[in-house]
């Protein structure tokens, strides 16, 4: 993982969400505020609420993220094994992008309701009924267990991460990125059905999910046709981050062993 990563995740989160996630939750969202939301209260108040449903749902994605990235790092024990889930990943990247752009069915398939199940429908019912703050939230992390197409894409990268804090970082990379969307639904929405400026977001995030499909593709095969070369890369890389923070500590100057830290 590196800054670049996590700001192509950003940016297709956010992208993608303007279309898909407003489509996917939209109609979860425009129930909360019109029965929960009190538009007499003040404003603090009311965007406290969405604030919380909005971190509701970053929680949860969280908690997927860290656990696909336990399942990584019990899988991607070698760099082959690592090959194949970035392989998945580059794979099922590339299907959600051309599913953005209509020209596959691939969101919508892997998508199951699981709203439909009678435990979800007496949740959402007390949740719905509650006007306390911290229902808000926990309706948040109720939504964020609904499957999503996009949640599984960036579910499968979190465990080729293969580290539970790395794939916490990228699902709440994730979550974070589809909050303005969905926080200002109710503008934003009405917005992006004048013009074309939806559809244009729309291809934008498309390109960019395929882009970063086809180079997590890449990644997959050199890690494949090249384990050691990759293997050595990754203890560098690791050996270089333990001495930056070591040098860190002693202010870029050699000391005495056990002297730094």
């Amino acid at each position: 993982m590196n800054d670049i990563d996590l700001l192509v995740i950003l940016s297709t989160a956010f992208l993608g969400s303007v279309g898909h996630c407003i489509g996917m939750c939209g109609g979860i969202v425009v129930a909360y505020s019109s029965t929960k939301i009190d538009h007499k209260a003040s404003w603090a108040r009311q965007t406290i609420s969405h604030l919380a449903y909005n971190f509701g749902r970053v929680t949860t994605y969280s908690v997927i993220g860290a656990l696909f990235g336990l399942l990584g790092k019990a899988i991607a024990f070698t760099p082959e094994t690592k090959g194949v889930l970035f392989l998945l990943t580059g794979l099922l990247m590339v299907l959600a992008g051309l599913s953005l752009v209509g020209n596959l069915k691939f969101l919508n398939s892997a998508e199951w309701s699981i709203s439909k199940h009678k435990w979800y429908h007496t949740a959402f019912r007390k949740l719905i009924g509650d006007q306390s703050l911290w229902s808000f939230y926990l309706l948040g992390m109720l939504n964020g267990i609904i499957p999503c197409g996009l949640v599984y894409s960036f579910a499968i990268f979190a465990a080729s991460t293969a580290s539970p804090l790395w794939g916490a970082i990228v699902m709440a990379t994730f979550g974070l990125a589809t909050i303005p969307a969905l926080f200002f639904l109710g503008t934003v929405t009405k917005f992006l059905q004048k013009g074309s400026l939806r559809g244009t977001m729309m291809k934008l995030a498309a390109m960019l999910v395929i882009f970063y499909g086809f180079y997590t593709l890449y990644k997959g095969y050199r890690f494949i046709s090249h384990p050691q070369e990759m293997q050595q890369m990754m203890n560098s890389m690791q050996t270089g981050s333990v001495k930056s923070k070591i040098e860190g500590k002693c202010g870029g100057m050699k000391c005495a062993p056990g002297k730094c830290g």
